[in-house]
C-alpha cells in the first residue's frame, strides 16, 4: 500500500504521526483520509462533523487508521446578493486543490469524502477525479422543510413580493425565520441536491444514501458503513477511476433528466469528467435528454419538497423507472455492478424501510417518483440552444419555463450587471416582450454569479413570468425557474456575440428548434447576413472591460477559467 512504501522513504513520518497520537500499532495499518467540508459556514456543513466521526470510526473498528482534513465550503444561498457569490464557483476548485495537496503530500491507501452542498460535492468528486484513490462519498442529506411544505428557494420569490409591497414585513420575516429547519441541503431539487444524486449515479455512495434526511438515524449507520467499505475497496485497489467511466457519466446524465436536476450540473459534470480523464461536452446532455422521461415531481419545477425523494425510493427507485436506458454493468463502491446492486437493493428491505415515511405523509412511491409510462414529462429538463447569439452554447431548464417562452420574439434590454438588471424589474422599467441580459457575469468576467434574485423577481411577477425571457453569460441557482437563459458562450469578458447586443436589438428564442439568436436591429429585422456585417462592426469597436478583480483569487480565477461550456474550470 502507499502508506508502507512511503514510510520506508520518509523516516520522520512515524514520529509526526505517534505525535499526532497514533500508537505504533496503528502505523502499520491501511491509512484512509477522511475529508470534509464541515464547518459552521452554513446548514449543509455544520452537521458533518457527526458524519465524520462515524466514518473514523467504521474505519478504526475494522483495522485501519482514519485521518481527518478538513475544505470548509461556503454557502450559496447566505453570499447571494453581493458580491460574496463571485467567490463561490471559484471555491469548487479550491477545495478541489486543497484535496490534492492533502493526499499528494502524504499519500493514503484510500479516501472518504464527507459533503454536502453546491461546490463541496462536485470539489470532491473533481479532487477524487485528480488523486485517483479507493475512494467512496457520504453525503450530509437533505434538511427537512418548514412550516407548509416551506422551503428555501422561495424566499426568493417572497423577497420580490416584499420589495413590490406585495406583503408585510411582518410575513416576509415569518418566510426567512422557518425555511430552514434544520442541518443539511436545502430541501429542493438545487445543485446540493442535484450533485448528491449524482454522486450515487457514477457508483461512488451506498446504494440509496444521497439525499437522506439530515435527521434520519440511517444516515449515520450508512455513513459507519462507509469507513467499512472503505477499507475493502483499498485492498483491493479499486480507485475511483476504475468506477468512473464515460458509461457512468451517461448514467448521471439519465438520472439528471427523469430529477430535473440543476442547470449547474452542466458546469460541474464537464468538470469532474476532466479529471477523471473524460471529454464530457454540453452537447451529449441535450442529446440524451431528449425523449428522456422527467419523473420526479419535487422543487422548484415540481410539488414536493425534497427530503420526499428518499421516502420514494431515492435514486435506486429513479434508477429502477429508467431501468432500459441505463448501463448496467458499471462497477460501484460496493465492489459489484449497478445492476447487481439494484437486484439486491429489493431483496434486503430497502424499499420496505422507505415506505414506512411514506405511510407518515400519506403518499405513495408514484406520487413523487412517476412510473416510466405517466412521466412528467417526455423531453427531458435541459436543452443546450445554439445560435449567433450563442455560437458556443447556453442553457436552458425547458421544464421549468412557460410555454409562452419556448418559442419568442424579444426586445433587448443589456444591463452589465445583475444590480441594474433587478433594479430596473423591480421599478417596472422591464416591460412584456423584453429580452432582459446580464453580462459580464461568466466566469471570466466576475467568477460566473448566480442570477438568482433576478430569476425570481421575474419569475414572481404575474406580468412579467410569462413575457420576458433572462438571458446571462452568468449561471443560476439550481433553485431558479422561469424563462431564464444562462451559460451564455463565449461570454461577454471575450467579446461573445452577448457584449454587442444593443438596446430594441430582436431576439428569437427557439427551444424545440435549439436556437438562440439575434434576428434584428432597432426592433426591425434583418437577414443573418446583415446581422453578421453589424455584428462585425460592433466587434471592431468594442473594447474589452478592465478585470473586475486584480489581485487575489478572483483575479488567479478570472485569468485562467475556462467557458462555462467547459465547466468553468481553471486551466491548468
Amino acid at each position: 500500500m502507499k502508506s508502507q512504501e512511503l514510510r520506508k522513504i520518509a523516516p520522520e513520518i512515524d514520529p509526526l504521526r505517534i505525535g499526532t497520537g497514533w500508537s505504533v500499532a496503528d502505523l502499520s495499518k491501511p491509512q484512509i483520509m477522511i475529508e470534509s467540508t464541515y464547518g459552521d459556514s452554513h446548514p449543509g456543513s455544520v452537521g458533518l462533523l457527526d458524519l465524520v466521526y462515524e466514518v473514523e470510526k467504521g474505519i478504526n473498528d475494522h483495522g485501519a487508521k482514519a485521518s481527518k482534513f478538513f475544505t470548509t465550503d461556503i454557502c450559496d444561498g447566505e453570499a447571494q446578493g453581493h458580491d460574496g457569490i463571485n467567490y463561490s464557483l471559484a471555491s469548487r476548485d479550491m477545495i478541489a486543490g486543497m484535496i490534492e495537496i492533502h493526499n499528494n503530500a502524504t499519500p493514503f491507501d484510500g479516501s472518504v469524502f464527507v459533503a454536502s452542498c453546491d461546490k463541496g460535492m462536485p470539489a470532491h468528486l473533481m479532487g477524487a477525479g485528480r488523486i485517483n484513490n479507493p475512494c467512496i462519498f457520504v453525503t450530509g442529506g437533505v434538511m427537512e422543510a418548514g412550516p407548509d411544505m416551506l422551503t428555501l428557494e422561495q424566499i426568493g420569490k417572497y423577497s420580490a413580493m416584499y420589495l413590490r409591497g406585495e406583503i408585510s414585513k411582518e410575513q416576509f420575516e415569518y418566510y426567512q425565520h422557518h425555511a430552514c429547519p434544520s442541518c443539511g441541503a436545502c430541501s429542493f431539487m438545487g445543485t446540493a441536491s442535484t450533485m448528491q444524486i449524482m454522486t450515487e449515479a457514477l457508483g461512488l455512495m451506498l446504494p440509496g444514501t444521497a439525499l437522506m434526511p439530515a435527521t434520519c438515524k440511517d444516515l449515520k449507520e450508512q455513513a459507519y458503513k462507509a469507513g467499512k467499505q472503505i477499507i475493502k475497496l483499498a485492498k483491493m485497489d479499486l480507485t475511483a477511476r476504475d468506477i468512473v467511466t464515460m458509461k457512468s457519466f451517461e448514467n448521471a446524465i439519465m438520472v439528471h433528466a427523469a430529477i430535473s436536476g440543476s442547470t449547474n450540473s452542466l458546469l460541474h459534470l464537464p468538470a469532474i469528467a476532466s479529471e477523471f480523464g473524460i471529454d464530457l461536452n454540453a452537447d451529449l446532455f441535450d442529446q440524451m435528454h431528449q425523449n428522456a422521461h422527467y419523473l420526479l415531481d419535487i422543487r422548484p419545477a415540481g410539488k414536493y419538497p425534497a427530503e420526499y425523494f428518499y421516502y420514494a425510493g431515492g435514486v435506486p427507485a429513479v434508477m429502477e423507472a429508467i431501468k432500459e436506458n441505463l448501463n448496467l454493468d458499471v462497477m460501484t463502491v460496493t465492489g459489484k455492478t449497478l445492476g447487481e446492486n439494484l437486484e439486491e437493493l429489493k431483496n434486503n428491505g430497502y424499499y420496505e424501510n422507505c415506505q414506512t415515511f411514506l405511510d407518515k405523509i400519506n403518499l405513495k412511491s408514484t406520487d413523487i417518483i412517476r412510473p416510466y409510462d405517466d412521466p412528467i414529462g417526455k423531453d427531458g429538463t435541459i436543452a443546450i440552444l445554439k445560435g449567433n447569439l450563442a455560437p458556443d452554447g447556453a442553457v436552458i431548464k425547458h421544464s421549468a419555463c412557460p410555454q409562452e417562452m419556448m418559442q419568442a420574439v424579444l426586445r433587448a434590454r443589456p444591463f452589465d450587471s445583475e444590480e441594474a438588471a433587478i433594479d430596473a424589474i423591480i421599478k417596472k422599467q422591464i416591460k412584456p416582450g423584453d429580452a432582459v441580459f446580464i453580462r459580464y457575469e461568466g466566469p471570466k468576467g466576475s467568477g460566473m454569479p448566480e442570477m438568482f434574485y433576478t430569476g425570481e423577481a421575474i419569475s414572481s411577477d404575474q406580468e412579467l413570468a410569462k413575457s420576458i425571457a433572462l438571458i446571462t453569460d452568468g449561471r443560476f441557482s439550481g433553485a431558479s425557474k422561469g424563462p431564464v437563459i444562462g451559460h451564455v458562450s463565449p461570454e461577454a469578458s471575450e467579446g461573445g456575440p452577448i457584449a454587442l447586443i444593443e438596446e430594441n436589438d430582436l431576439i428569437k428564442i427557439d427551444v424545440p428548434q435549439r436556437r438562440l439568436e439575434i434576428i434584428g436591429i432597432e426592433g426591425k429585422q434583418r437577414t443573418s447576413q446583415e446581422i453578421t456585417k453589424i455584428l462585425k462592426e460592433r466587434h471592431a469597436k468594442w473594447k474589452p472591460k478592465e478585470p473586475k478583480y486584480k489581485n487575489g483569487i478572483l483575479s488567479i480565477y478570472t485569468k485562467l477559467a475556462t467557458s462555462p461550456m467547459n465547466g468553468g474550470k481553471m486551466k491548468g
